[in-house]
């Protein structure tokens, strides 16, 4: 069988964080016992420290052709299921006089507890979302890393899975993960993730968080089909970006990079230099290819006639976006 591999680009300059991509996620695959605290989608708010908490400086991957090891993340770095007061707010008489609120150990993080926050000054400061999943990489630092050989990679669409029948719950591969999109399902001892719907995959149905998108910022398909539009933006036009590169994992989700508004001088002028996100701060998330993707798309919305860049990330035909996908779940 021919090996083929499924890819994921996503427009951040389309995403407006409504997390419908997170829920439709939540609602199909992470709503048994010992998956209360997973997002296996999450939409976190650019700069930030995520989910976990500080995942782009706990290590793992590739240097060197050597398998790193990184820093394993706690449940409460990942951000714990919390309970609230329900009854006490809604069954017990008291709707005014108490307030809906967490209880137990007071929460210390959460997947979305920066979010909107952001960096810069007024009138000057920014943020983008940024949704994060499994990378289905090509070269997966958690299969390596994994002992029992539980993780292994589909020839026909090269998603990576956990088979958890013989997954012991080691670990290793959330070390190894330099994203940290693997959590640990305390209740049975074993891992989990993102699985790319694969059983929609096999109807031709596009994945939840992909079909689900009110934005149409996620495109999704074939990355070798030179006619499927992750191909064109990522191979044709060079535009959607792997998302640190550095880790040497080769991720299959890329991402086109933010641009937002122009940036203001002191007398509220339009200042046509500065970017509104720094351009070292977009360098650090894509690497240095970023400001020839920012260049290209820049170019081609000067165009006075047509652009096919434009006409891929406009996307007026949604069924288009994810070919051969396209089919209705039933």
């Amino acid at each position: 069988m021919e090996t083929k591999q499924v890819a994921q680009v996503i427009d951040l300059n389309k995403c407006i964080g409504c997390q419908t991509c997170t829920v439709a996620c939540k609602q199909l695959w992470t709503d048994e016992k010992g998956m209360e605290h997973m997002w296996w989608n999450i939409v976190n708010s650019m700069p930030g420290k995520g989910t976990p908490k500080d995942w782009e400086t706990m290590g793992g991957g590739w240097k060197d052709g050597n398998l790193v090891y990184g820093r394993l993340p706690s449940k409460k770095e990942f951000g714990e299921a919390w309970n609230f007061n329900f009854n006490e707010v809604h069954y017990e008489g008291n709707k005014d006089k108490v307030q809906f609120k967490p209880i137990g150990d007071r929460p210390e993080w959460g997947p979305n507890w920066d979010e909107e926050q952001g960096a810069g000054q007024f009138p000057n400061s920014y943020y983008f979302n940024m949704p994060r999943l499994c990378n289905h990489c090509s070269k997966p630092a958690c299969l390596a890393a994994c002992p029992t050989k539980a993780i292994y990679k589909r020839e026909q669409d090269g998603a990576v899975l956990i088979d958890d029948s013989i997954c012991k719950g080691t670990k290793t591969c959330q070390m190894a993960c330099p994203y940290k999109r693997i959590y640990l399902n305390e209740e049975r001892n074993v891992s989990q993730k993102c699985i790319a719907c694969f059983p929609r995959l096999e109807k031709s149905v596009a994945p939840a968080c992909v079909r689900q998108c009110p934005g149409r910022a996620r495109h999704f398909g074939f990355l070798e089909d030179e006619n499927s539009q992750v191909h064109k933006l990522v191979h044709k036009w060079k535009v959607a970006l792997p998302l640190h590169p550095e880790f040497n994992t080769q991720p299959n989700v890329f991402y086109i990079p933010p641009i937002l508004p122009k940036t203001l001088n002191a007398d509220g002028t339009i200042n046509e230099e500065n970017p509104r996100v720094p351009l070292s701060y977009l360098i650090s998330l894509f690497g240095n290819e970023v400001e020839y993707s920012l260049k290209t798309i820049a170019t081609e919305r000067e165009k006075k006639g047509n652009s096919e860049l434009m006409d891929l990330l406009i996307s007026r035909k949604w069924h288009d976006m994810f070919k051969p996908f396209h089919q209705s779940p039933v």
